[in-house]
Parts: structure tokens; sequence; C-alpha cells
């Protein structure tokens, strides 16, 4: 049989075409790249747009050039024109840093275990409008009655002089007499100003019958045409009734106030603040002058049970019953004192006073080496109470030993200095008696006043010889 077949040659060219037939692959179509500055022409990149805009840009540096100088000048022509109405009116600017807080009733808090609270934790507005005056006797005090030193020694100046503090108003201590006033019996012979009828700090009598009809007095001094006199708020109607407010001024602070429109009305009253000017000031350093009215409270105002001391670069904004029932009465205190917020120890203290130029060296040395030698001890807490005060805002009840201890304190800035947050812990220490003190911390002083500031520097007293 037959078979019939076709034999087809093929060459090993044709072989590989055949391989090459391959099913066709769908090619993406690609788009064509733009042009990318690689890091490699990025200098010869912003090399072609300088030369492009060189003109641009020199006439933009000038512009800024320009701009600059012109404010330069403007500044400096304004500072020029503020230093001239500083020279001719230094006081003209007052104290612009800390306006915003006249007025604040807003509460300061902090928190305590993760929970937020009042540092001055006052009773409802209902209650302190039915709160009363607390009568308290306290039979325990070792204390009990206090003899006020007077005399007619004439040997004493009139101002500071001769190296000496002591005057008539004060009477010359001697340094047994200091150690004899610390120690405690139930009657006390003590220095405490008024020694002479002439050693100033006189008060009209009407100012006088006044000052006796208080059982609670709010006080405040501006010696030197030093401070405004900020108006109290957040008191209750109440305390309007029950409470005196009490500032006092000088010739010179009063000269100041009435040149800038605040004068004393008819009633002797600026606003809520009865106005006492005090003639014939005894020291020629104001400082020591305001601690008169500060310390000395309980012989200004010998009918009151109780006084708030606020000094005079604050505005006190709480009511003063609901004060004393929060920081006295609840906490059975017969003394609360604003505590040191940035220090605990007298001797850190000097060290500061010294560096801020407070105090001279010579005469803060002279303090801190009686008080080594007395062995006041550089513990930073006594009686578990800070050591060290702030002292701007000092709530009392006048008791026979809260008045000895601030005889004690005044005496003390006499004789040292003027600086009294050396002196309170040394005092402090020496009459160990007293301890129903609340040494109350810094958000509470914030929570009872608006800090101002000092607006102007008090000028000192100049004395004709």
């Amino acid at each position: 049989m037959l078979s019939n077949s076709v034999s087809i040659s093929m060459s090993d060219d044709d072989s590989n075409e055949t391989n090459r037939i391959r099913p066709s692959r769908t090619r993406r179509k690609r788009k064509k790249p733009g042009h990318r500055t690689t890091f490699g022409e990025l200098p010869r990149y912003f090399l072609r747009l300088l030369l492009r805009y060189w003109i641009l840009l020199v006439l933009l540096l000038a512009l800024g050039l320009l701009l600059f100088e012109s404010t330069r000048i403007g500044t400096k022509s304004a500072n020029s024109d503020h230093s001239q109405l500083k020279k001719h009116n230094p006081d003209s600017s007052g104290n612009k840093k800390n306006e915003g807080n006249l007025n604040r009733l807003d509460p300061t808090t902090k928190v305590i275990g993760g929970v937020r609270q009042r540092c001055l934790k006052l009773l409802p507005p209902e209650e302190l409008e039915h709160l009363d005056i607390l009568e308290r006797i306290d039979s325990t005090s070792p204390v009990k009655k206090l003899v006020y030193l007077t005399g007619t020694d004439s040997s004493s100046s009139p101002v500071r002089g001769n190296g000496t503090r002591f005057n008539l108003f004060t009477g010359n201590q001697s340094f047994a007499e200091r150690e004899t006033s610390f120690q405690v019996s139930e009657t006390v012979s003590v220095h405490c100003g008024f020694f002479n009828e002439n050693g100033g700090f006189r008060i009209e009598d009407e100012d006088k019958k006044f000052m006796r009809s208080c059982q609670v007095v709010v006080s405040t001094c501006a010696f030197g045409g030093g401070d405004n006199l900020y108006q109290p708020i957040g008191m209750s109607n109440a305390s309007t009734q029950k409470v005196c407010y009490v500032a006092f001024w000088d010739d010179v602070t009063l000269a100041t106030q009435e040149a800038e429109g605040h004068k004393i009305g008819e009633n002797g009253y600026i606003g809520k603040w009865r106005v006492v000017v005090v003639k014939d000031l005894p020291f020629m350093d104001q400082r020591l002058n305001g601690k008169i009215p500060k310390m000395l409270s309980h012989r200004l105002f010998p009918e009151a049970k109780y006084s708030i001391w606020v000094d005079s670069k604050s505005q006190f904004r709480r009511d003063p019953l609901g004060v004393l029932d929060a920081l006295l009465w609840r906490t059975n205190s017969v003394l609360a004192i604003s505590e040191h917020g940035a220090r605990g120890s007298v001797y850190d203290e000097a060290k500061a006073v010294v560096r801020k130029h407070k105090a001279t060296p010579e005469e803060v040395q002279v303090q801190i080496n009686q008080y080594r030698r007395d062995k006041l001890p550089e513990d930073k807490r006594f009686n578990g109470k800070k050591a060290l005060s702030e002292a701007s805002v000092i709530v009392r009840e006048h008791t026979p030993l809260t008045n000895l201890f601030m005889c004690l304190w005044f005496n003390e800035v006499v004789r040292y200095t003027s600086r009294d947050q050396l002196s309170f812990p040394y005092v402090f220490w020496r009459l160990r008696v007293l301890k129903n003190v609340n040494m109350f911390p810094v958000c509470t002083r914030k929570d009872l006043v608006n800090s101002m500031g000092h607006v102007r520097k008090a000028k000192p007293l100049e004395f004709s010889l």
C-alpha cells in the first residue's frame, strides 16, 4: 500500500524564527517622564534662577533693609521720648504691668489629690451675711497683761542719728532690756513705740476717736507718696457695717494723690477707706515708718479685737469677717501670716537681701551675727511651721501674747534692718509659747489680695538741722 506523505524541510533559520513566535504581551504605555531635578543638578538649577531673577532679589533686600532701619529709628525715638518723659515726670508711667489684676474676684485654686480646690475656704455668701465678731477668752495664755514702757528720755534723738535707730518714739532700749523682754510672765513690760509724747506719729483727735471705735480693722499705709490706694472689694453687707478700713498717709502721699485727683472727702473718706494723715513721722527711712501701722495696730486701735494688715501694693478682695473665720476661728489660731514662697531659712534670706541690694551687707551682717550668737538654728521649720514669712498680709487677734509678739518684732526691725522677713523667724523662735500660728501658703495669699506691685518709689524724709 502506498502512503502519501509530504516532507517539509526546515532550515535552522526557520527553526529559530519559529521559536521566536510567542504569545504577544500587552505592553503598558509609558508616560513620557517629565524633567526631574536630581540632587547633583540643584546648584545649576539655583544658579539659573539667580541669573534670571537677580534684579528682583536685590530690590527685595534693599526694601527689607530700608524697613529695618526705619523701624529701628522709630523705636529709638520713642524710647528717647519715654526717657525724657520719665526724667521730667518719673511717676507718670505708674505700674502698667499688673493693671489687669485690679478688681479681680475670681478664686485662686490648687490641685489636691487630683481634685482642684479653692485655696481660701470661705463660707457661702448667705452665711457670711450672718457672721458676727467672735468673742474669745483664752485663760491658758501665759501672758495676761502688757505694760508699755514710756518716758521722758531726752537723750534719744528725735530721728535716727549718731549711728542708732532709736529715738523718742521708740525709746532707747538697751540690750539687757531686749533680753528681758523675751522672758515670759503674766505681766511683761516692753518697749512698743509711742515712748514719748514728743516722739512723733501724731494723729488728729478726731481720727483717734474714730480709731477707738473699731472692733475689727483692715489697715494699710503709704508714706512718701509711694503707692496708690486700692479700694477693697468682695465684702459682705454685714462686714461693711462692722469693719473699719483705715489707710495711713503722710503729707507727701496726700499731695501726690491730690495732684492725681484723689482727694479726701469732707467725711474723711476716699471710697471705703478712712484716710488718716499722720504728722511728724519718726524715722527718715519710710520703710521703718511703715512698720508702725503694720506691727503696732494694737497701739493704734486700742479697742480692736482683730486686725488685718494689707501691704499698700495689694488690693484686699475678700470679706474680712469671712477671712477671720477661715484663718483664725476655724483653725483655732491667734495669728495668721503669709509664708515665704521662695525660701525657708533666715540665713538664706539674708543672702538674698544683700544680693538684691535691699539692705547693706554691713547691717545685715550685724543682725545675722547676733542671731548666730543666740544660736538661732538654720531649721526651715519651727514647731511644724515654716520659719520664714512673706508678711504682706497679717491677720491676728489682739491678745496680750500676740501684742507682745508684734512689739518684739517691731523692736528688732528698729534695732537692726527694716527687712522684717529677717527678724520674724528669730522672734517666732524666741517666743516659744506662741504656738497657735497659721502660716498660710502662697496660694491663700493670692486668694486674699490682688497684687498690684509698687507704683512709685517712696520719697525719704528730709529733716532740717
